[in-house]
């Protein structure tokens, strides 16, 4: 049964409005190559609130304007026009557009010109050479705790750290198999860094990977003569895995202290905190299992276990994303997200580990936190509270739990946080809003607008789109999106293309510009193609129940809810159930491939990029973390191993991968391609050298146009 929510009959009859009066045609190279730049709703650069005052700046076409953030009025503007003639008369570089500009107080900012950073002063109009020390950009894995003064850095693998001009190698131990200062664990739990300032910049912790029992794993640059080897240490599922410990250096006595963390050495260590007082790190400890986490306290000075705050387990797995957040005006008092209740949302917690009270709470997910008031009584962030497919800013009252919407609009809400906390900056779209910039008070939620973008395709011919839900086999909503050819007629049958993805940490179907389709469907559009995307089971924000559903057989209950979607797109009487194409990246390639390969006949074409083909040969922490290890769960690996079913394979397959992979390796797409062989199976191959996991700049144009006209061709 279709169910259709309250909001999509609004939204159909928005997409009823839209004329079809259009004439210009998208080629792929306008799709691809500008469908993110000129061909997107325009954005204000170099938005930032000014420090000290309630202004607001933002940059367009080439001039700076300065705005209240109370009454959303012009205070000041300055053309670049006007900037170059004060940049020649202080006899300096002039400059095409107004780059890199940061606020040191209401009159003065710094920014680039052609020989660095200078410093401009509005009232007198006046260049000087900037009076900060700025870092070397071309340092590796700069951390930057006062910009230019104290930062660090990481060099053949060795942390180093520097403070008013002078430099400290802090690790001389750096190697192919030990690693400092770097991210780990796969850039998994939310990971990003090696490297953690404490609040007054007197410590730096940082990571330390001993990667010496993980397998090598070639990469074969092919731009050699001959072709050279560079191995990467890649951690497979079920084998060895690399070891992390956490160090802190002292800033003032160059001693080094490691934090005592016990326990199996392939545990992993997350979430970072220090305390605001400096004497306290805060490590999530989460097994290798992934189905029990610790948090833990450590004494910095000396990295004595102090004592395990509380811990968390799951039947599946755990998965904190996020450090501990200290409160603004209580260092006694922190905020912890969780999804024990299953939804994420805050937890207000002692430091000695006694739960106060659960911040938030219902059947929707806190994404973000965005910051405190000036008093820290409250918080702000980002939920997704009206519907899954929503964003929007809230503010929570710590001691009362009151929850207040900020944001206004049935859409997807981006808001920038003043430092004081009393007002915002609100980038706002909607499936059929291309973009808006409102500046709203947080104090009584009264905002201004101060932008509205212009539909950048107005001049083209489009299909239609439109938002609605269906139901899964357990009667859950599902959020899809369907784009219909230029000119449709009711009355005639048309091929589609299902574009997917469907694994963990994705959102594709989301109410802001275009239902968050891209441009190049427009393209297929004007083809004569239906693209249709549904997310099912496994995707993002929609509660761990739905996520959950996929442990331990990835591919499956996905297909089962992208099969649904098939049997919606059938009831459509202007669908040709005979030509139905499917095409996605990644997760998406390996959902292609598992269509194609597992549900032969369904699908006439597809066109799998970058495909996961057996899991054993992914990542261990991803890897096991939804579907455990290849010992543990035999039956699972097995039974979504693509290369059990090619030779089920129906159709036509074209398969690309990126040869210089280091995510989902080459080998994945390879013992594909060799099964079909073995097994007689007819199948298309296409190899992008030199590129990694995804193909990017104006090579993408190639590739798109590659996938593109196999469905013209083929369909």
């Amino acid at each position: 049964m279709i169910m259709i929510p309250r909001f999509t009959f609004a939204l159909l009859l928005l997409s009823a409005s839209i004329a079809n009066s259009q004439t210009k045609l998208l080629s792929i190279q306008e799709a691809i190559l500008k469908g993110r730049s000129s061909l997107a709703p325009k954005r204000l650069l170099n938005t930032t609130f000014i420090p000290g005052t309630k202004n607001f700046s933002f940059t367009d076409n080439n001039v700076l304007q300065v705005l209240s953030a109370e009454t959303g009025k012009p205070t000041f503007s300055l053309s670049v026009l006007d900037f170059n003639k004060n940049l020649k008369a202080a006899a300096k570089d002039t400059v095409a557009s107004f780059e890199g500009i940061k606020w040191a107080d209401a009159t003065t900012f710094y920014f680039q010109n052609k020989v660095g950073e200078l410093k401009y002063e509005l009232v007198k109009k006046t260049v000087q050479k900037s009076d900060r020390p700025t870092t070397d950009a071309s340092l590796e894995n700069i951390d930057v705790y006062k910009e230019g003064l104290t930062f660090a850095w990481v060099s053949e693998n060795n942390l180093f750290v520097s403070e008013n001009g002078t430099a400290v190698q802090v690790t001389t131990d750096g190697s192919y198999t030990l690693v400092n200062g770097k991210s780990v664990h796969q850039d998994e739990f939310g990971i990003h860094k090696g490297t953690y300032w404490s609040p007054k910049g007197n410590y730096l912790a940082y990571y330390r990977m001993d990667q010496s029992d993980v397998k090598d794993y070639p990469i074969i640059d092919w731009t050699k003569y001959p072709a050279e080897n560079k191995n990467i240490k890649y951690p497979m599922a079920g084998n060895s895995s690399h070891y992390v410990t956490l160090w802190v250096h002292d800033m003032k006595t160059r001693a080094k202290i490691q934090i005592k963390t016990e326990g199996p050495k392939d545990q992993y260590l997350t979430n970072i905190s220090w305390s605001p007082d400096e004497k306290t790190i805060y490590i999530a400890i989460v097994n290798r299992a992934q189905n029990a986490m610790q948090l833990n306290a450590y004494n910095a000075q000396t990295g004595a276990f102090i004592k395990t705050l509380f811990e968390e387990k799951d039947e599946h797995y755990v998965e904190p994303l996020n450090p501990l957040l200290f409160l603004k005006n209580n260092p006694s008092q922190f905020i912890w997200q969780s999804r024990r209740d299953g939804f994420n949302h805050f937890y207000l917690y002692n430091t000695d580990g006694s739960l106060i009270r659960q911040l938030t709470k219902g059947p929707w997910e806190v994404k973000q936190e965005n910051g405190f008031d000036a008093k820290g009584d409250v918080l702000f962030f980002h939920a997704n509270e009206q519907q899954p497919v929503n964003q929007d800013f809230y503010s929570v009252n710590l001691k009362t739990t009151k929850m207040v919407r900020l944001t206004q609009g049935d859409g997807f809400h981006a808001a920038l946080l003043s430092p004081s906390g009393d007002c915002f900056l609100d980038n706002y779209s909607a499936c059929y809003v291309p973009r808006e910039y409102r500046l709203g008070l947080t104090s009584n939620g009264k905002y201004t607008t101060i932008y509205k973008a212009d539909d950048p395709t107005k001049d083209y011919k489009r299909g239609r789109w439109n938002m609605f839900t269906i139901k899964n086999s357990e009667g859950t909503d599902l959020y899809c999106r369907l784009f219909r050819p230029v000119d449709f007629d009711s009355t005639k049958k048309y091929p589609v293309l299902v574009y997917l993805y469907n694994g963990p940490h994705s959102q594709l179907v989301t109410n802001t510009w275009m239902a968050g389709g891209e441009l190049w469907y427009q393209y297929m559009a004007q083809k004569g193609f239906i693209v249709f995307t549904v997310d099912g089971r496994g995707t993002s924000y929609r509660g761990r129940v739905f996520e959950q559903a996929i442990h331990r057989q990835l591919g499956t209950k996905e297909m089962e809810d992208q099969l649904k979607g098939v049997d919606y797109l059938k009831s459509l009487p202007y669908v040709d159930a005979n030509r139905l194409g499917v095409h996605g990246w990644s997760f998406g390639g390996f959902m292609t491939t598992s269509l194609m390969s597992r549900n032969p006949g369904v699908f006439k074409v597809g066109a799998a990029g970058g495909p996961v083909i057996d899991w054993s040969y992914y990542e261990i922490m991803y890897g096991e973390r939804y579907m455990d290890t290849p010992q543990e769960n035999k039956d699972g690996y097995a039974a979504n191993n693509l290369l059990n079913h090619v030779d089920k394979l129906k159709g036509k397959l074209l398969m690309i991968h990126g040869a210089q992979d280091n995510v989902v390796v080459w080998q994945h797409s390879i013992m594909y391609q060799k099964k079909a062989v073995d097994k007689g199976v007819q199948m298309d191959y296409y190899i992008y050298p030199g590129h990694l996991h995804n193909v990017l700049g104006k090579d993408r144009a190639h590739l798109m146009e590659k996938i593109c006209n196999y469905f013209i061709d083929n369909l």
